[in-house]
């Protein structure tokens, strides 16, 4: 019995999302993230009490055929402020986000600053010829190149037409 396809695209890549292994993955390093955040998240980190705790920004990574896409929210940042580094195929961006000289009293203070850091291991090999980051409006846009040897190649059939002298 053959079931009716669904009419809603959204509802097809939901499905498609569900049955990849590393999506799932990628899903439950999230959550537990989110979740360690939200129990730690006012502690001080691993260097010590003297050290302000490093925060994690917020990104989306997407893959296209040719090369991983990762954009970083990082308002106020300076690309001066950013160093990227990348080794095999693990990438990681860090820096400081510095507190804003004041005049007035600070009411209210939501905005992350101190030390950064996000680091992801992307699922293929990449090309480290291959990386080029631009800041623009808060957003730091990173292009990982994949590596060629990883990357499917389509290979066209030459075709002589019948009678090419096979079999003669």
């Amino acid at each position: 019995m053959t079931l009716p396809a669904s009419s809603n695209p959204r509802g097809t890549a939901a499905a498609r999302r569900q049955r990849d292994p590393f999506h799932e993955m990628e899903d439950v390093y999230d959550r537990m993230g989110q979740l360690m955040q939200g129990f730690f998240g006012d502690m001080p980190s691993v260097g010590g009490v003297d050290q302000p705790p490093v925060w994690v920004p917020l990104a989306d990574i997407e893959e296209l055929d040719d090369a991983f896409i990762i954009d970083l929210e990082l308002p106020g940042v300076q690309p001066d402020e950013i160093e990227l580094e990348l080794r095999d195929n693990q990438l990681r961006i860090f820096g400081e986000v510095r507190e804003k000289e004041r005049r007035g009293i600070l009411r209210r203070k939501t905005r992350q600053v101190g030390r950064f850091e996000y680091v992801v291991t992307l699922p293929s090999e990449v090309d480290p010829d291959q990386v080029e980051a631009s800041l623009a409006e808060g957003v730091l846009t990173i292009r990982v190149g994949k590596a060629t040897t990883g990357r499917p190649r389509h290979i066209p059939v030459r075709g002589t037409g019948a009678g090419s002298g096979r079999g003669r």
